[in-house]
């Protein structure tokens, strides 16, 4: 095993790193500005470099660079151990606009694309509803083509962020009379039109990041479908695709592991663990174990993608989503158990947020109870396994009702 990438690439990564060093974070003046305009300040600079959207043509706001798996690694690798800006790589950057750049018109991709990258164009994601969620294609939200608008009426929920989005990107039914996955279509619609209301869901963690969006006889203009009429189905699998890239993070799992063997340490050192050391050390080496086979086999995807070699490309994404948040829960459980007697204590707002506070008493407690959503949030982990073994594994499909 060789797991050198070669001159050039470690000739990329010092220019990254130095970049990094120079860039990120802020000094002097800029460091004082306000958060937005310092991220703003660095997403510049790196798309000038050519570190930022590397995939998307410059007339839509990307640095347009040639395809290379490799140097798209090395990128998450360095901006992750740099502590760059994290809204580089949030829902609308790393959801939709790749979807648009594949599937949207030429005036969609100038119209939304750019300041989606600038962070100037938050974006939520209309999916689930109260009786579509794991079965996704029985969504009843309905759009109707009325002249030159299309009129949409339903009720999504759990829906991140919605409370802060300028615009929904979601799956509504314009074809009521078609087969369930036939009738549907991809719409974008702004949050502040006419018709459009927020609720936030109260979490346990006393964070509010989820909300339901009801949608009564919302005008969007009819060039705001993206791919035809009847086939949002198959633009929407694009969108789920990043969206588990995005779950399956490893700089996310490496991360947090890093987080739980230092918290471990802590809890040891200062003499009041709440676990037998022994135990505690048996389970870091055995959630080592789970988290470096997880790398492994991440290697083994970018060596293939590298390579040129085709692979059933929806499959090892979802075993990377489906394996990670497994991961997460195991590692949150653990940090859970180490706080003892502090994780009663509820978190403060900030550790509520869905960031991780590696520090924070309180963030693991949040994390701890958040991780089961991460099983949920991109498919369920009961439907990612079934469509692993019927469609990865050749294993016969689940008796379904005629």
């Amino acid at each position: 095993m060789n797991l050198r990438l070669g001159p050039e690439y470690e000739r990329f990564r010092d220019e990254l790193r130095a970049f990094l060093r120079e860039s990120w974070p802020l000094r002097g003046e800029e460091a004082a500005l306000p958060c937005d305009q310092r991220e703003r300040l660095f997403r510049e600079r790196a798309l000038a470099r050519g570190y930022l959207y590397r995939d998307i043509p410059r007339a839509y706001g990307g640095s347009e660079q040639p395809s290379d798996v490799l140097k798209d690694s090395i990128l998450a690798e360095e901006l992750a151990a740099a502590g760059a800006p994290g809204n580089i790589r949030n829902i609308g950057p790393a959801m939709l606009a790749p979807t648009l750049i594949e599937f949207g018109t030429d005036e969609q991709k100038r119209r939304f694309v750019p300041p989606t990258l600038r962070g100037e164009m938050l974006w939520c994601q209309g999916y689930s509803e109260p009786g579509a969620g794991s079965d996704l294609a029985s969504l009843q939200s309905r759009a109707v083509l009325e002249g030159d608008h299309w009129i949409v009426t339903g009720h999504k929920v759990w829906t991140s962020s919605a409370h802060e989005a300028h615009c929904m990107f979601g799956l509504f039914r314009t074809e009521p009379d078609a087969p369930k996955h036939a009738g549907i279509s991809y719409l974008l619609l702004d949050m502040k039109a006419p018709g459009v209301t927020v609720r936030p869901l109260r979490q346990m963690t006393g964070g509010a990041e989820f909300n339901e969006v009801f949608l009564d006889e919302v005008r969007v203009p009819a060039g705001n479908i993206v791919g035809q009429r009847g086939e949002g189905w198959k633009v929407s699998r694009a969108t789920l695709k990043h969206e588990r890239n995005l779950i399956g993070d490893p700089q996310l799992l490496r991360k947090m592991f890093d987080g739980v063997v230092a918290l471990a340490r802590r809890t040891l050192r200062d003499g009041r663990p709440a676990i037998a050391c022994d135990d505690v050390r048996q389970r870091l080496a055995e959630l080592e174990g789970y988290f470096w086979s997880q790398q492994y086999s991440g290697l083994r995807q970018l060596t293939a993608a590298a390579r040129g070699q085709e692979l059933k490309v929806m499959l090892p994404i979802m075993m990377n989503k489906l394996y990670s948040t497994d991961l997460m829960q195991r590692l949150t459980s653990l940090a859970y158990e180490l706080l003892g007697d502090t994780g009663l204590v509820m978190p403060s707002p900030e550790e509520a947020g869905m960031a991780l506070l590696p520090d924070a008493p309180g963030s693991w407690t949040a994390q701890y109870m958040f991780a089961i959503a991460n099983s949920i949030a991109g498919g369920a982990s009961n439907i990612q396994r079934n469509i692993i073994g019927e469609r990865g594994l050749g294993l016969p499909r689940d008796l379904r009702p005629r």
